[in-house]
């Protein structure tokens, strides 16, 4: 999840503020070629794995009967989901649609084409980057909660006093 987030906020906060600032077939060229490279079987992992596991810990919280941790844990998926939902109703057909516009050098209004693209990437992108590290952040605070409530659930040790 934290892998997630972190790729997120890399393209809010400096891939497209980057991208924005150079030219419309730059940044066109450059988009086409990102979107092709993403698609890898390492962001696959990254991107879908980390709901899996969610859920995974989600069950075994419930299982271990903490509450607390599991509610934590449903936040975390929750806001995920919506990750996903804005990437696959939004970022998707956007990233389809700029690549089916064809090369660069041969788009006829590339200033519409990177205008139709630029703005509602963006304003989801920092959607889905916020949704997805605040998701981390759930799940980083039901590590914390299960970190203190499964120590205390341990049973005592017995307690050797040595002579010196």
């Amino acid at each position: 999840m934290g892998l997630s987030a972190g790729l997120l906020c890399a393209f809010t906060i400096a891939v497209m503020p980057g991208l924005t600032a150079a030219d419309d077939r730059t940044l066109v060229d450059a988009m086409q070629q990102t979107i092709d490279k993403i698609e890898n079987p390492a962001f696959f992992v990254i991107f879908f794995g980390a709901p899996v596991l969610a859920a995974v810990a989600f069950f075994q919280a419930r299982r271990a009967g903490s509450t607390k941790t599991a509610v934590w844990i449903l936040a975390g998926l929750a806001l995920y989901t919506l990750t996903l939902v804005v990437t696959f109703t939004v970022h998707v057909p956007l990233n389809y649609e700029l690549k089916e516009a064809g090369d660069p050098a041969r788009i006829e209004n590339l200033a519409a084409v990177r205008d139709d693209f630029v703005s509602p990437w963006i304003a989801w992108d920092i959607v889905r980057t916020l949704a997805a590290t605040a998701a981390f952040g759930s799940l980083t605070w039901a590590l914390v909660l299960r970190g203190c409530t499964g120590r205390a659930e341990q049973p005592q040790r017995a307690r050797r006093h040595v002579r010196g």
